[in-house]
């Protein structure tokens, strides 16, 4: 018997500001939830008075309906105070839905009140949308253009750094402040701002708090250490995110700092030669995690915390920071081209500080092409 759809349409009910899968669907900025359907290929939204002009003119759906209008319907009908659940019903009798799938994270309270009405609804498990994983051109065009905020703001950061004096104390000094890892975020927060993208949780960490890799990073900075700056803003136009790590070091890095960077552009260099269609992101993980083992870089329980290489190679990047694929220990699944991942393998110890670098790559049939273009420089 040949398999059918057990459900009517698709359902979510979220603000698209902060749910990837509602602003994929809708290319819709809005704070607050609002009702999505899609039924046989035909797309509605269900918006309050507020949005709905906005949404008629800026959606990317095929109808928009008045939320107020199923209001005034079921208070003529007897319900004095109706809900989304009731709204919700009264959208599905008037397009004929009997039954809808929704997201793994749609709200439960709304899915029982539907389920006590009668209307069954079944949770779909990630990824509700699968081509969103495939990027089209215009969403790499959108990266691209996250990813050169990401670069200024890098350039402004590494350029501070550059810029700073070491005191006698070993510390590092910036236009007579001393320069603490607050500082370099502001400088590099609001040079990506300037450029109409927003910052979030940017990672300046020095020495020791590298080897926590989402450390943000506090307090003085210090000459002849490493400094992790990871940059991931977000487009206020397009909601894409981009994503680039650098380490440097302002003065002279030690040997085995020297040889741990080494060992992560190699690892890198793994990864950009492995990646393409068809490949197996697990395989490649194991690939980069056994070359730094080989190199006299263990990973594993040490001190009583993690260090080495304890976190993946990478993930896919647009609407979500962190989205599929993956490319660590719990994918084994193929790569295909037009995945848009990160490749940021890293090496972290306690006493020595951390090394991380992250570019961004297209994967194409024959391999993958690298969007970031600034250069890696260890010491500046």
């Amino acid at each position: 018997m040949p398999a059918t759809n057990q459900y009517d349409a698709r359902l979510i009910y979220s603000a698209s500001e902060s749910d990837a899968n509602m602003l994929w669907a809708t290319r819709f900025f809005a704070p607050d939830p609002f009702i999505f359907i899609e039924k046989r290929g035909k797309r509605y939204l269900v918006m309050s008075d507020l949005e709905i002009d906005r949404a008629k003119s800026q959606a990317s759906v095929d109808t928009v309906l008045a939320y107020s209008a199923f209001v005034k319907r079921l208070q003529q009908e007897g319900t004095a105070f109706p809900g989304a659940a009731q709204v919700l019903a009264a959208v599905f009798r008037d397009l004929k839905i009997k039954k809808v799938e929704v997201p793994s994270t749609f709200p439960v309270g709304l899915a029982d009140q539907l389920r006590k009405m009668k209307i069954p609804v079944e949770a779909r498990s990630d990824p509700f949308w699968p081509d969103r994983e495939l990027k089209t051109k215009e969403e790499v065009r959108f990266i691209n253009e996250a990813l050169r905020a990401a670069e200024s703001g890098m350039e402004a950061g590494i350029d501070a750094v550059r810029r700073s004096r070491i005191r006698r104390d070993g510390y590092l000094d910036l236009d007579g402040t001393r320069l603490t890892s607050e500082i370099l975020k502001r400088i590099i927060n609001t040079t990506i701002m300037a450029r109409g993208y927003v910052p979030s949780h940017t990672i300046v960490a020095s020495g020791n708090q590298c080897v926590d890799p989402h450390n943000q990073g506090s307090g003085p900075i210090r000459a002849n250490t490493s400094i992790i700056m990871d940059i991931f803003p977000r487009s206020q136009a397009t909601g894409y995110f981009g994503d680039i790590t650098r380490t440097v070091v302002r003065g002279r890095a030690s040997e085995r700092l020297k040889h741990a960077y080494r060992c992560v552009e190699d690892g890198q260099k793994i990864g950009f030669r492995r990646i393409r269609h068809g490949a197996n992101a697990f395989d490649i993980h194991q690939e980069i995690l056994n070359y730094f083992g080989s190199e006299g870089f263990p990973t594993g329980l040490a001190g009583g915390r993690m260090q080495g290489f304890f976190h993946g190679t990478g993930h896919g990047l647009g609407l979500d920071i962190h989205e599929a694929p993956g490319i660590n220990m719990r994918n084994k699944n193929p790569l295909r081209a037009g995945h848009v991942v990160t490749v940021e393998p890293g090496l972290y110890y306690q006493g020595l500080g951390g090394v991380r670098l992250e570019d961004v790559v297209f994967v194409t049939k024959t391999g993958c092409r690298n969007l970031v273009h600034i250069p890696k420089i260890l010491e500046v």
